[in-house]
């Protein structure tokens, strides 16, 4: 680790005297008590991106953001701490607590580590995403196989895909809320060690019944990183220095599984379908290696954690906290929070809804290509399983392609963020939304159209498979900033609900696309899918004329400050 990053070796001398220099302002602090609840930091407050509200522990927190000193996770001052006066529940008097902030330049931020260690946590993480993404999708280049060796149809074989990606719905309701009390590090190490060790049983696995077990473990587990890989980059990187990582990391769930079944056909051919999951162990376990050895804990909450209990037990002095733990709910509460909400949102919210179901049909399209591929290239063209695994080239392009755009998208928001004072309306988000959602249902059409046997197999694949991954991040992208804006302080909720909707949809139509494509034929099927896309095409520009409106009447959408009145109408003129 030390020879990506210089100030991660920092000595214990020069913590000691890190500690010391934030203990020797102390008595200075009190001396400045302000009368009002908490003190400003003596930087002014920057800008919040959507990455940071997702981020900070408003869930957690006993009032949310209502009287929380949230500056306190993202604000380095020249103390090292925040004063507060808080009313004891003990006593019922005011009495002065000192929340612990990362210092100016503060080397223990991991915002301040040097680039490039920086870049090698970001490569990590994007790395074990992909890998995800990949173990996900891997196995659909022989379904045949564990069906004929265990003696059950290819519908029942398909659940080992079905009950993986169920996981990834399941998960995040569990290991977004443990990670805001733990911490990243730990999510990720042992939810990672667990699926690498459930890899096994399922390679060596005797009956259908055992792979489907270690199949459902593992898309659970591995929904983890997945979760948590968007958290850790906003954790390292400031706002003006995020537009390329964010980029690599939105690419990276994407190339996951248009790889997956190239790489997959290639070893399934030669060394059977075992070696799907002996391949998954493998790269897992390397991603296990370096993410639990090489990249420590990012999350500023647990790090100032960390930090205020080292103060107390140095100094005896037990008014060094964080806000956590002076206004935590309790944990009775913070289930409900955490697991109801996000279907509140879901069921109360037509924003949430209607872009949760948008990201469903793009999620169920790219599991239902891992199924049609196979059909219109092996069923209709008599290709190999890994030929077949060629054709998913031009939709990994795509999405590289697109991922390389996506600075350029975030350079016309900047342009909008100046334009309306560092505040636009969140529909200013939809607009790459209402540009790209075109390049799905276009790429649908020329991929039904031009999957007849006879015709050539660059129908399909670059005229189908080049636009629909190109769409596909400045997609997601667009709905995650939107809900994000829109909801706030309830983001990390609205995110859960749309993860949870998608992920069960995507696991849903697996089941169903062979048949869909046997009873309606190839032409269609696909049609069919191209329709459906072309009529989601409307939900950005609803949103986009009459989101405000609908976040008006909203029970929990972010509401603003008064001067954000009227700013989508105006920008809609």
């Amino acid at each position: 680790m030390d020879q990506f990053d210089d100030s991660s070796s920092t000595s214990s001398n020069e913590k000691d005297a890190h500690y010391n220099g934030i203990l020797n302002t102390k008595s200075n602090a009190l001396n400045r008590l302000p009368t009002n609840r908490t003190t400003r930091s003596v930087r002014s407050q920057a800008h919040v991106d959507e990455s940071d509200l997702v981020n900070l522990p408003f869930r957690t927190l006993t009032n949310g953001a209502a009287d929380a000193a949230l500056e306190e996770y993202t604000e380095e001052t020249a103390t090292g701490q925040i004063l507060k006066q808080v009313r004891s529940h003990k006593t019922g008097k005011i009495e002065p607590w000192q929340l612990v902030t990362w210092t100016i330049n503060d080397p223990e931020n991991p915002k301040n580590w040097s680039k490039a260690y920086k870049w090698w946590c970001t490569m990590m993480v994007a790395i074990t995403c992909f890998s995800v993404a990949f173990n996900s999708a891997v196995i659909t280049a022989n379904i045949r196989g564990p069906a004929e060796e265990f003696g059950v149809s290819e519908e029942v074989a398909l659940l080992s895909i079905t009950v993986f990606v169920m996981g990834f719905g399941l998960g995040p309701m569990v290991f977004a809320p443990l990670s805001e009390i733990l911490g990243r590090r730990i999510i990720y190490a042992t939810t990672l060690l667990v699926a690498v060790i459930f890899i096994i049983p399922g390679a060596v696995s005797k009956n259908i019944t055992t792979l489907l077990v270690t199949r459902a473990i593992d898309g659970i587990a591995f929904s983890a990183p997945m979760t948590l890989v968007g958290g850790t980059l906003a954790d390292l990187w400031k706002n003006e220095e995020r537009g390329i990582p964010m980029a690599a990391f939105s690419a990276a769930p994407f190339i996951g599984p248009a790889i997956g079944p190239l790489v997959g056909g290639f070893i399934s051919d030669n060394l059977g379908w075992r070696w799907l999951y002996w391949i998954q162990l493998i790269l897992s376990a390397v991603c296990w290696i370096l993410i639990t050895f090489t990249v420590p804990e990012t999350y500023a909450p647990t790090l100032l954690a960390r930090r205020a209990k080292k103060l107390r037990q140095t100094t005896g002095d037990e008014t060094f906290v964080t806000e956590l733990e002076l206004d935590e709910r309790p944990f009775t509460q913070r289930l409900m929070v955490f697991l109801v909400r996000p279907f509140q949102l879901l069921c109360l919210e037509p924003i949430v809804l209607l872009i949760s179901l948008y990201m469903s049909v793009l999620y169920s399209l790219l599991y239902m290509f891992f199924i049609a591929f196979p059909i219109i290239y092996q069923e209709g063209k008599g290709y190999s399983a890994s030929t077949t695994g060629l054709m998913f080239i031009p939709l990994a392009v795509g999405v590289i392609a697109s991922a390389i755009c996506s600075p350029l998208v975030n350079k016309h928001y900047l342009s909008l963020m100046k334009k309306f004072n560092g505040r636009p309306p969140p529909e200013a988000r939809l607009i790459p939304m209402m540009i790209f959602c075109w390049f799905i249902p276009v790429g649908l059409f020329i991929f039904a159209w031009s999957s007849y046997p006879a015709l050539s197999w660059a129908g399909p694949a670059i005229g189908g498979g080049f636009p629909v991954g190109f769409g596909f991040i400045f997609l997601y992208n667009s709905a995650n900033n939107y809900l994000v804006d829109s909801y706030q302080h309830q983001a990390a909720s609205a995110l859960a609900a749309k993860t949870c909707i998608r992920s069960f949809w995507g696991a849903a139509t697996v089941l169903f696309t062979e048949q869909m494509y046997a009873r309606l034929g190839y032409q269609w099927a696909s049609s069919l899918l191209g329709f459906i896309a072309l009529a989601c095409c409307a939900i950005p520009y609803v949103f986009y004329f009459k989101g405000e409106s609908i976040r008006r009447f909203s029970r929990f959408a972010y509401k603003g400050d008064d001067e954000e009145t009227g700013v989508a109408s105006d920008m809609a003129h």
